[in-house]
């Protein structure tokens, strides 16, 4: 990548040839954008990325026992395979995933696209659609970046026939894992296996239980699928945004940007989405302070830490927060695990697991936040099915 001496990126890095990919984002230059944002964070020193691939390898294939053991659920596909990446790989990673999930719904929304027979205005909208997608894409990039100077672990969880070898894999961002490690004074050891343990079981969620990474991917595909490129949607959002900071309402505070210009129906997709995911990043949590509990004696200081550092955003870094959702993802971290709590509470972990059943025995958003009303209509249903 091409810098200038003040170490921002090149004009020309933002460009995309005009023979280049439709589409609505420049995933080149979200990539590249990304590489730079991330690049400015500190490596720690000494880093040996080799000896962290090999011990995480091992810390893994032990938390996929203790998950296997503590839940029940075991990976029909197989070990799971642990991969360090340092920052730039793990954005490189996840422009792949969005290109495979997002790329055939945004090509629908570049402006070239839309011009039909019309040659004249072709060529008008061709540099300005060029234009707009290096914008798009550096957008993204800038999130990508400063997303992977704060993320520790992610489950690949997109799966398709092409580059197998490159998919279902248990990321560890090698560079924040071990900066965290030696500010906090973590026992190193302890802290990695407390983070394969939350990693393994979202992979098991998506791989032990048959239905579920189908079902994730068509909410996703639903609420894609009826994006439209109505430019009516952002005058209603700003109306709708308004209206809420006079109501006293933070209006990024639920959904992030994505919900103010949702529609109703796409907003109703959002809310399952935004269930399954509290049940899931819940689950993941408490499954791994349970499932750790003989094995990691200091679970508590690392859990206690990793929540301070989810709320400690201000400023800009708080604004980004709200924009992308993260904040409303923060809540489903609290969210799930407290229906669990609640649910275990009355039934024990044998009456959460008939979340685990189908998509109908999933909670919705508002019993994720009210757990009797599922506890009331899956305590009824259970009685009725074997």
């Amino acid at each position: 990548m091409t810098l200038h001496e003040s170490g921002s990126p090149a004009a020309d890095d933002f460009g995309e040839a005009a023979t280049g990919p439709v589409g609505a984002v420049s995933w080149e230059t979200a990539e590249r954008v990304a590489g730079w944002v991330s690049g400015r964070a500190r490596m720690p020193a000494p880093y040996r990325p080799d000896l962290l691939q090999a011990e995480l390898a091992e810390l893994t294939a032990q938390a996929e026992e203790l998950v296997a053991e503590s839940t029940g659920l075991r990976s029909a596909a197989g070990p799971a395979r642990a991969r360090v990446t340092d920052r730039a790989g793990w954005v490189a990673a996840n422009v792949a995933s969005f290109q495979r999930l997002l790329g055939p719904h945004l090509e629908r929304l570049d402006p070239s696209q839309l011009v039909g027979s019309n040659a004249a205005l072709a060529r008008l909208t061709g540099p300005l659609a060029t234009a707009g997608r290096a914008a798009t894409g550096a957008q993204m990039g800038v999130v990508l970046g400063w997303l992977s100077t704060r993320v520790l672990g992610q489950y690949d969880l997109l799966l398709t026939e092409e580059a197998a070898d490159e998919q279902d894999l248990v990321y560890f961002v090698g560079p924040n894992v071990v900066t965290l490690e030696r500010q906090h004074g973590f026992e190193p050891r302890e802290f990695r296996l407390w983070l394969a343990l939350h990693e393994v079981t979202h992979r098991c969620q998506f791989t032990a239980i048959p239905w579920m990474r189908d079902y994730f991917v068509s909410l996703v595909e639903e609420g894609l699928g009826s994006l439209e490129p109505d430019p009516t949607r952002l005058a209603e959002a700003l109306r709708r945004m308004t209206d809420q900071i006079r109501a006293g309402r933070n209006p990024l505070e639920d959904n992030g940007a994505l919900g103010l210009v949702a529609s109703p129906e796409q907003l109703e997709g959002l809310h399952r989405i935004q269930a399954l995911m509290s049940l899931l990043e819940g689950h993941g949590d408490v499954t791994m302070d349970r499932a750790g509990a003989a094995d990691i004696p200091s679970a508590a200081q690392f859990s206690a830490v990793l929540r301070q550092r989810r709320k400690q955003a201000h400023g800009l870094s708080r604004v980004l927060q709200q924009l992308i959702g993260i904040e409303a993802k923060l809540r489903q971290y609290e969210e799930g695990e407290r229906f669990i709590a609640a649910v275990e509470r009355v039934g024990g972990p044998e009456l959460l697991d008939n979340a685990w059943r189908g998509p109908e025995w999933l909670p919705s958003l508002e019993e994720i936040r009210d757990p009797s009303g599922w506890i009331s209509r899956i305590g009824a249903a259970a009685t009725l099915v074997p």
